[in-house]
C-alpha cells in the first residue's frame, strides 16, 4: 500500500528502495572518487608535477572535514530531498565545467576550482542522502538495504575509477590527444550525473517527515552546536581516541596519492610506465573489487568475533601489505597480471583493516548524541588523511620511488602504538547469542 502526501498522486511519500537507494547511493559515490583518485590521474596526464598534485588535491578533502559543521544547516533548511536535486544540478554542471576548462591555458587553476565547487556539493549531498535514507525507510528496511548501498557506491567508484579512466585511456590511445580525451570522458561523466537528476526527480519518494526541522527560537543554533559538539572532547579516553582516529592509517595517508603516479610515471622515473586504460583496469577495478572484498570479509570476521579479537589483524592487515610497493619500486616489474596481483593484495587487506577503523568511530560515536558524534569522527578521519597526504608527492620527488615507499613502511609504525593504546569491549561487534 502506498501513501499518499498532500492529496498529491505524483507525490508518493514512501517508494519501493529498490527504485532509488541503489541510485542515490551511485550518485553519492561519482563525486567523491571524481575528487580524490580520478582528479590525481587527470592532472598527471596533463602534465602536473607529483608534489603540485598531492598538494592541492588533498584540500579537496576539506568539505568532509568540516562537514559537520553546516550539517545542521540542511536540516533546518529546505527539505532532504531538495538538497539532493539542487547538489546532483551543481555536481554535474561541475563536471561539465571541468571538461570544458581542461583545454583552457590556465586549466590547474580553473579545474581545480570547480572541482572545489562538486567537493563541497557532493559532501552536502552525502549529509542530504543519509537523512532521506533515514526518513524514507523503516528501521528494519534501512537494516536490510545497508549492504544495497554500500555496493553500489562500490560500483560507482568502479565506474568512475575504473571505467572513466579506462574510457579516457582508450580515447588517448585512439589517437585524441590527453587534454580532449579526457574532456570528452568528463562530459560523459556529467551527461551520466545530469541523467541521475532527472531520474532523481520523479522516484525519490516525499516522506511526510521530510520537512525542514524545527528549533526552540530561544535557544541558539551554535550554543546546541557547540554543546553537542563539546560533549565529544569530553569522552572519557579522548587523547587516546584522537590518535587513533589520525594516526591509525598515517602511512596509508602517503601512498593514496601516490600509487596512481606511481603506475603511471615513466620507468626513468622509478614508476611503472603504464597507459591510463591499464591504471584503471588494475588501480580502478581489480584494486577496488578487492577492497570491497576485503571489506566484507573484515565486517563478517567482526560479526562472528568482535572488534578486540581481530585489531591486531586488522592493523597488521592494513599495513603489511605496503610491502608490495616495495617490492614494485625495486624489481620494476612488466608482467601485467603481477601488478594486478600485488595491487589486488594491498587493496585486499586495506579493506580487510579499514573495518576496524569503521567499528572504533561507531564504537566511540555510541551515546545520547550518536549521529552527530559519529559525523565529528568522519571530519577527523578526513583531516588525519588530508593534512599527512598534502606533502606526499614532495616526499616522493625528494626521495624517488624506492625510498619513499620505504619510508612509508616506517610510517606504518605509528599505526601500531595507537592500536595498543585504545580499550575496546571484549563484546563491541560481535554477534549476540540466541537463548
Amino acid at each position: 500500500m502506498e501513501f499518499w502526501k498532500n492529496g498529491n498522486k505524483s507525490k508518493l511519500a514512501s517508494r519501493n528502495p529498490w527504485a532509488w537507494v541503489p541510485s542515490l547511493y551511485m550518485a553519492e559515490g561519482i563525486p567523491y572518487t571524481m575528487a580524490m583518485v580520478v582528479s590525481v590521474i587527470l592532472y598527471k596526464r596533463l602534465g602536473i608535477s607529483n608534489t603540485d598534485i598531492a598538494l592541492y588535491t588533498s584540500w579537496l578533502y576539506l568539505p568532509w572535514v568540516i562537514k559537520p559543521l553546516w550539517s545542521p544547516l540542511v536540516d533546518l533548511f529546505r527539505t532532504k530531498r531538495y538538497w539532493i536535486l539542487l547538489t546532483q544540478l551543481v555536481i554535474g554542471a561541475s563536471l561539465a565545467s571541468v571538461a570544458l576548462a581542461i583545454p583552457a591555458s590556465r586549466f590547474f587553476q580553473y579545474t581545480l576550482a570547480f572541482f572545489w565547487l562538486m567537493a563541497f556539493s557532493s559532501a552536502t549531498h552525502d549529509i542530504a542522502a543519509d537523512g532521506l535514507y533515514m526518513l524514507g525507510l523503516t528501521n528494519p528496511l534501512q537494516a536490510a538495504f545497508t549492504g544495497v548501498r554500500t555496493t553500489f557506491y562500490r560500483i560507482a567508484m568502479i565506474a568512475t575509477q575504473g571505467g572513466l579512466v579506462i574510457l579516457a585511456g582508450f580515447l588517448e590511445e585512439s589517437g585524441y590527444e590527453v587534454p580532449r580525451a579526457w574532456s570528452i570522458a568528463l562530459f560523459a561523466t556529467a551527461a551520466v550525473f545530469l541523467a541521475f537528476l532527472l531520474y532523481h526527480s520523479f522516484v525519490l519518494p516525499y516522506p511526510a517527515a521530510d520537512r525542514p526541522g524545527s528549533r526552540n527560537p530561544s535557544t541558539s543554533i551554535t550554543l546546541e552546536f557547540l554543546y553537542t559538539f563539546g560533549l565529544f572532547f569530553k569522552k572519557k579516553g579522548i587523547v587516546t581516541i584522537l590518535a587513533f582516529l589520525l594516526f591509525y592509517r598515517f602511512a596509508e595517508t602517503q601512498i593514496v596519492k601516490i600509487i596512481a603516479l606511481f603506475l603511471l610515471d615513466p620507468r626513468s622515473k622509478g614508476g611503472l610506465e603504464l597507459a591510463t586504460s591499464e591504471v584503471g583496469i588494475i588501480y580502478g577495478t581489480v584494486g577496488i573489487i578487492s577492497l570491497m572484498l576485503g571489506g566484507l570479509l573484515g565486517g563478517y570476521a567482526i560479526y562472528r568475533k568482535g572488534l578486540r579479537f581481530w585489531i591486531w589483524i586488522m592493523v597488521c592487515a592494513v599495513h603489511l601489505p605496503d610491502l608490495v610497493y616495495v617490492y614494485l619500486s625495486q624489481a620494476l616489474p612488466d608482467n601485467f597480471y603481477l601488478i594486478n596481483l600485488c595491487v589486488a593484495v594491498e587493496q585486499f587487506g586495506y579493506g580487510f583493516g579499514f573495518t576496524a577503523y569503521t567499528m572504533f568511530m561507531l564504537m566511540v560515536s555510541e551515546g545520547e548524541y550518536k549521529t552527530v558524534h559519529y559525523a565529528i569522527a568522519t571530519g577527523i578521519m578526513a583531516l588525519g588523511m588530508m593534512l599527512p597526504a598534502m606533502a606526499s608527492g614532495w616526499l616522493q620527488e625528494q626521495l624517488g620511488y624506492q625510498n619513499f615507499f620505504l619510508l612509508v613502511m616506517a610510517m606504518t609504525i605509528p599505526g601500531f602504538i595507537v592500536t595498543g593504546l585504545i580499550k575496546i569491549d571484549p563484546e563491541f561487534g560481535k554477534k549476540k547469542e540466541m537463548r
